[in-house]
């Protein structure tokens, strides 16, 4: 059980990332494996909600040593085998009258999503496959995902939760939105402060033959000897070559003492 590690977890359902050739697509869901406590088990709950707001449920539990084992659910499968072979690779064989009835495999893939791909046939006996990706939940919500599971039942509970969780969703996003704008004026502000402090540090190192007053404007120049030096003098009143090899900026001492680029 060491190897399935990396799938314990609830993961939450990409549904525009996922390919359908059987089955309706559903428009949220979570998918969620857990470890049975004392036992070599896995429990998997299958829980989504579909495009018309219907929403389902499965859950059911395997021993993933390899071997054929009974299946409870006989109108899914009679038996089941699973197995991991490696911290990336979860596979799941459903038998039915000795043939194989679905093949569900996961995969984590490299950005750390889970890939869930199933493979069966559908009544008129072709084959279908049917992809999903999901991501993994910081903490356990209470709908899953997948088109495939065992049993399957629309149920009044289910609806409502999903309400509540589309409300929740709603909010939660508008109050992160919020923040993310918060933070970027802040991140600006900071800026903004930087350039000011390292204008600053610039201006209390340059040459100041007399004391500045709070609003008023200055002007700063790179001498020849790459030094600076403060001016009440604009460049335009120099005329056409100033004394001064460079001209850097208007500048304007705020009450905080720092100083900004007019």
């Amino acid at each position: 059980m060491v190897q399935a590690y990396n799938f314990l977890a609830s993961w939450q359902l990409f549904p525009e990332k996922g390919t359908y050739e059987y089955g309706e697509r559903p428009k949220s869901g979570i998918y969620k494996i857990e470890a049975v406590p004392d036992k070599k088990e896995l429990l998997i709950y299958h829980n989504w909600v579909t495009l018309e707001n219907q929403a389902f449920a499965s859950s059911y539990k395997i021993n993933a040593d390899g071997d054929l084992n009974d299946f409870d659910n006989h109108e899914l499968a009679d038996k089941v085998q699973a197995l991991i072979p490696d911290g990336i690779t979860f596979e799941i064989h459903f038998y039915k009258k000795g043939e194989i009835a679905l093949h569900v495999v996961h995969e984590i893939m490299p950005n750390g999503y889970l890939r869930i791909t199933q493979q069966g046939t559908k009544e008129d006996g072709t084959a279908y496959t049917n992809m999903e990706m999901y991501h993994k939940q910081l903490s356990v919500l209470p709908y899953s995902a997948s088109v495939s599971g065992a049993v399957i039942k629309a149920n009044e509970e289910g609806i409502i939760k999903h309400k509540a969780l589309t409300a929740m969703e709603e909010q939660t996003n508008m109050q992160l939105e919020q923040i993310r704008k918060q933070i970027e004026l802040l991140a600006l502000q900071a800026h903004e402060i930087q350039k000011r402090k390292e204008l600053s540090l610039m201006i209390y190192g340059a040459r100041l033959s007399f004391k500045p007053n709070i609003g008023q404007t200055y002007y700063l120049y790179e001498k020849q000897d790459d030094s600076f030096i403060l001016s009440l003098i604009a460049p335009k009143e120099w005329g056409k070559s100033g004394p001064f090899k460079r001209f850097v900026a208007a500048v304007q001492l705020l009450a905080d003492h720092t100083w900004k680029e007019l």
